[in-house]
């Protein structure tokens, strides 16, 4: 599949050829959403918490004799029904992750990936080197008309970096950290001639090439 490399002051500089297996794959919304809940659920701290009845501060005296009184026998202030008392199946500190297969995770990039191609939502420009400026970068991303942009490259230069990170939904990521999530999570998918290489040899495709305009 042949699209075209622009810079990103919205000039054509040539040509690239995107392989097939990973560009102009039958997206799977089902397996996207797999991949998505899996990156959630790892990112989740896990540190709710709440005591339980051995746990709460309290007496441990029985509060009135078992019977005569006329109200329900009681063994405990600590127990769950007391406004004191510990929670019943409450959260504990754990962890949500849970294991999902490789090639699931890379059916799932793959998807996302001819998701944004077939979308027209896929970019590819020759490098990402800005000036470490935010208003001249900015003003760039409003000639190109990108509100919320993902920018992979194989190793975002530092002036991409500063002049990014207080733009809003502008986003930079190296190849190595391309992901579901983020791709899905921004309307623009703009990649670098080396991120498309380094694409390639991670989901194990053949390198694409470049043509002179």
């Amino acid at each position: 599949m042949q699209v075209e490399i622009r810079t990103l002051d919205n000039a054509a500089v040539g040509t690239a050829n995107l392989p097939d297996e990973i560009f102009a794959a039958p997206p799977r919304a089902d397996i996207m959403a797999r991949v998505v809940h899996w990156q959630l659920s790892r990112r989740r701290a896990g540190t709710h918490k709440t005591k339980g009845m051995g746990e709460v501060q309290g007496t441990t005296k029985k509060p009135y004799r078992q019977k005569g009184t006329g109200s329900a026998r009681q063994g405990s202030l600590r127990a769950p029904q007391f406004r004191t008392g510990g929670v019943v199946h409450g959260p504990v500190v754990r962890d949500h992750g849970y294991d999902l297969p490789k090639k699931v995770r890379r059916l799932g990039l793959i998807s996302a990936l001819s998701q944004k191609q077939a979308d027209g939502k896929l970019v590819v420009i020759a490098n990402a080197d800005v000036p470490a400026k935010t208003g001249a970068f900015a003003k760039q991303l409003r000639a190109l008309g990108w509100q919320s942009a993902l920018i992979v490259d194989t190793d975002p230069a530092a002036g991409l970096l500063l002049a990014s990170r207080n733009l809003h939904r502008i986003d930079v990521l190296p190849t190595a950290g391309a992901n579901v999530y983020d791709i899905l999570d921004h309307d623009m998918l703009v990649l670098t001639e080396g991120a498309i290489a380094g694409l390639a040899a991670r989901l194990g495709a053949a390198e694409p090439t470049e043509q002179a305009a």
